[in-house]
């Protein structure tokens, strides 16, 4: 184990013992898991105690695990050029709480922030300029999202006679489609050796 990781982990934890949950230490890296109410305070710590001095933001992302009530983690990467380490922050949030802007404390986080609610739809407040980034105009719902279609909902294309970018709703004409279930690549009907479990016969 990484004992300045360790030690890192446990000023964090001592320091913050209102906003930290726990740390932990995983293949080398350290992991804080922090209240969200408190990110922005846990970020200035992070960055200004002589202890930790992560004054450089890598990026913010987002975890969705749609099974959960508070299905979205937050991760936030920091790296202490000083020490040359790293340190992960992860926090809990709903569909519907938003979370604290750190752009005040790392102006880098800007357009992560914008990804984050672009892709994921995890709003952040303080934000100074809350809006989609990658996604098209009037795109709907949030595509990293767990429980969002493969097919999306419109499909995009050029009409050559209006000249312009059209936008259609994606339509799967499933009466059209068949299949061949003789054909090797689609199914078969018989019983290979070996396959007697997963296809209910007996072998021959």
């Amino acid at each position: 184990m990484d004992e300045t990781l360790e030690r890192i982990g446990q000023i964090i934890t001592n320091a913050l013992a209102a906003s930290i949950t726990g740390h932990e230490i995983v293949r080398g890296e350290l992991t804080v898991h922090a209240q969200a109410a408190d990110i922005v305070k846990v970020m200035k710590f992070l960055r200004d105690d002589p202890s930790c001095q992560f004054a450089c933001f890598i990026d913010v992302t987002a975890i969705d695990w749609p099974g959960r009530e508070q299905r979205f983690d937050v991760v936030y990467h920091l790296l202490s050029p000083r020490m040359n380490r790293r340190v992960r922050v992860k926090i809990m949030t709903d569909e519907v709480t938003p979370v604290d802007s750190i752009v005040e404390v790392f102006r880098g986080a800007d357009w992560f922030e914008r990804e984050v609610y672009d892709l994921y739809g995890v709003l952040f407040t303080g934000h100074p300029d809350m809006r989609r980034i990658l996604t098209d105009y009037g795109f709907e719902g949030h595509p990293l999202r767990k429980d969002f279609p493969l097919t999306g909902f419109v499909e995009v294309r050029w009409d050559d006679e209006e000249k312009r970018v059209m936008y259609d709703k994606v339509k799967l004409n499933q009466e059209f489609r068949s299949f061949d279930f003789l054909s090797p690549w689609e199914g078969t009907d018989y019983v290979l050796q070996g396959d007697e479990k997963a296809k209910g016969g007996k072998a021959s």
